[in-house]
């Protein structure tokens, strides 16, 4: 299948091969290694986070928050 093809299809069904794409990616994270940089900018990440203690908000309300600025 081309790039030409892809464009074809409709709208929904090129997100499900997105999705499905990406998926099969996040299963494979060994082949994609952090370099000593990422690695350091997530334990940079994690320890402002820790030291914050903000614990966030639910994902829910986050994207309630985002569809009602649709």
């Amino acid at each position: 299948m081309n790039l030409a093809s892809l464009r074809q299809l409709p709208v929904e069904q090129r997100m499900h091969l997105v999705e499905e794409l990406w998926d099969s990616i996040a299963a494979d994270q060994e082949a994609l290694p952090l370099t000593h940089e990422q690695r350091v900018e997530l334990d940079q990440r994690l320890d402002a986070y820790e030291a914050d203690g903000n614990p966030g908000r639910p994902a829910t309300a986050a994207l309630e928050d985002i569809r009602k600025r649709l």
